[in-house]
């Protein structure tokens, strides 16, 4: 799993949490009683759970003492576990398991995702939000400068990066356990400041895997070629700013 930075990964803490506040509107469930945010970082999602519902027990969970450490510091009241969702079970059955933007990081979707969805009770559901532009030009540009003659003995193999399915898999793996799926997509277009603020956003996220494996003293090249690359493919618009569209796949599964 890649390193991760709390303090680079909230620079955008509004668009990131945005997906997750549609995600928990629409989740239909009377009054959840124990809910767990899987991956829950440095816990903005979790607090927009507690927002929605908040006379429930929730637990976050993530694999980052550093996002852990920082979810403790801003959100006391909540519990908080380290731990890695790629294998988590619960000790008991969860009105709610929710995850937003973290089981890509997580492998073997076709075991973890049946495997959480029995981790709800009965009448119960599974709500998960993750990121489907793997191959949007961003990231094709990761892997591209990693390959080009500049950077490939730096990168013998290409890191493991993140990757999801398309929705028919989710479905087709969640259906015979569910009683009901709800599946969408949503591009946002994301207003950003310049082409240098979408390396500082992959900073925190998609460059997390490319960057440590590198030696620190070559990160900073690496960004820089990677900005240039950023600024070439994604213009600025008449009053400077740049347009980053960004695609989320979301899946609501209810249990029987």
């Amino acid at each position: 799993m890649p390193t991760w930075d709390s303090s680079q990964y909230l620079q955008f803490a509004d668009e990131r949490t945005r997906p997750c506040r549609e995600l928990a509107t629409r989740i239909a469930l009377g009054t959840p009683r124990r809910i767990v945010d899987l991956g829950c970082g440095p816990g903005n999602s979790t607090a927009v759970l507690a927002q929605r519902w908040p006379e429930a027990v929730i637990e976050g969970v993530d694999n980052s003492p550093n996002m852990i450490a920082t979810a403790q510091k801003d959100y006391p009241a909540q519990k908080w576990t380290t731990a890695d969702i790629a294998t988590w079970t619960a000790p008991a059955p969860c009105d709610l398991v929710f995850s937003n933007a973290a089981l890509q990081w997580v492998g073997d979707h076709a075991t973890v995702f049946p495997h959480l969805a029995r981790q709800a009770a009965p009448g119960g559901a599974l709500a998960v939000q993750v990121p489907a532009n793997i191959e949007a030009p961003a990231h094709r540009l990761m892997r591209e400068l990693a390959q080009s003659a500049a950077w490939r003995d730096h990168f013998p193999r290409l890191p493991r990066e993140w990757f999801v399915q398309e929705p028919a898999f989710y479905y087709d793996a969640l259906a015979p356990l569910m009683d009901r799926l709800d599946l969408w997509t949503t591009e946002y277009i994301h207003v950003m400041e310049n082409a240098q603020a979408i390396v500082e956003w992959y900073k925190g996220s998609g460059l997390r895997p490319f960057l440590d494996a590198l030696p620190a003293a070559d990160q900073p090249r690496f960004l820089a070629d990677y900005g240039a690359l950023i600024a070439t493919e994604f213009p600025a618009r008449s009053d400077g700013r740049v347009l980053f569209p960004f695609l989320r796949l979301f899946v609501i599964a209810y249990a029987r």
